[in-house]
């Protein structure tokens, strides 16, 4: 039996396309006691759903993935427990494009995208604030007598004075992609942060409190929760969509699809790697590759002995240096648009469009 037919009856995710039936067995579902979260979602806030421009990106995207019986069951494995899934796996085998699959096939509307360097912090996806910004604005106004043009910024006033007079917080801060994902909702959305890897030796540790709560704070908010218990902020998403935060808490009701991908260039700490269930993807085997070229250009393998000797020249050039799926894939609808089909350009043609990533270049 083809992997892609198998079906067990606890998965949520299939990878096969949006489910509302197992979107609402997902959103029912009751969550183990030790990640039942209590979190109010905000009446007046309406999170964007299946529509528009950017779940047409994360459709788009999502529904090529073809995921195997065993990737399947890892994937609903940190479902149904609500816990963080470690994607680890070369470069170009799928592992971001794993959490538009999931987004796509149960309907839970964009992705949210962290990608992470060597100077991504923790706040960095919780939230932003622009505190100079507000400064600068209080000091200018308070500086400016009516009908004057504003001072240069060398003549704003202290800090102190100017955040007494300072304008709304709400207008300088927005939540990051972490922080957005979090946000108490009755449906889970799914937040990608890309190449976790790369991040300072500090961020994985950092991440483990925001895990196990399922919240966070945010400072400025808090401290002037008893003069404006709450304020209306912006998200990731959208920076005018205007979210309320009380107390300067934000908890979740559903702990959000949380997918982090890593390309293994280190190595976690016991307790990170605790908190998450991991995933290992391999480079897909030729069946997988026939899938894939089905799924998203519509093309037989079988039935067309070029394709076949494009897969098979894939699969060759592969174990001489890292290659990657969409390699593959733009060979192939290069040949479908009648590019390179002189016989004489062949090994021109491989080299062009299947140069190693790792590795011989040639």
């Amino acid at each position: 039996m083809e992997a892609e037919a198998v079906v067990k009856d606890w998965w949520l995710y299939h990878g096969t396309g949006e489910g509302a039936d197992r979107r609402a067995r997902l959103e029912a579902g009751s969550p183990p006691p030790w990640r039942d979260f209590t979190g109010v979602p905000d009446p007046g806030y309406v999170p964007p759903g299946c529509e528009g421009p950017a779940w047409e990106r994360t459709r788009g995207r999502g529904e090529g993935y073809v995921p195997d019986e065993p990737e399947k069951d890892v994937v609903n494995t940190a479902l149904h427990l609500r816990r963080p899934l470690l994607v680890t796996g070369k470069p170009g085998v799928g592992k971001s494009t794993l959490a538009y699959s999931i987004a796509s096939d149960l309907g839970l509307g964009p992705v949210l995208h962290w990608p992470i360097t060597s100077r991504t912090v923790l706040r960095d996806g919780l939230y932003l604030y622009d505190a100079i910004g507000r400064l600068q604005e209080a000091g200018l106004e308070q500086l400016r007598p009516p009908g004057t043009p504003l001072p240069p910024p060398a003549e704003v006033p202290d800090p102190a004075t100017a955040v007494a007079n300072a304008p709304s917080i709400s207008r300088y801060l927005r939540l990051g992609p972490l922080g957005t994902a979090l946000l108490p909702q009755d449906r889970p959305r799914v937040l990608l942060v890309d190449e976790i890897d790369k991040s300072d030796i500090d961020l994985p540790g950092d991440l483990l409190t925001v895990f196990e709560d399922g919240g966070f704070d945010i400072p400025e908010l808090a401290r002037l929760a008893k003069e404006d218990p709450t304020v209306a902020i912006g998200t990731d998403d959208d920076p005018d969509a205007a979210v309320c935060i009380t107390q300067g808490r934000v908890q979740c009701r559903y702990f959000p699809v949380v997918v982090l991908t890593s390309n293994g260039e280190r190595d976690f700490p016991p307790a990170f790697l605790r908190r998450c269930v991991r995933l290992h993807l391999d480079a897909p085997g030729p069946k997988k590759l026939a899938r894939i070229v089905r799924r998203r250009l519509g093309v037989d393998i079988e039935g067309n002995e070029e394709y076949r000797e494009l897969v098979r020249s894939f699969l060759d050039r592969a174990e001489d240096g890292d290659l990657a799926t969409d390699q593959l894939l733009n060979a192939i609808q290069l040949r479908l648009s009648g590019a390179w089909s002189a016989p004489d350009d062949r090994e021109r043609f491989l080299a062009t469009v299947m140069q190693h990533l790792t590795g011989p270049t040639a």
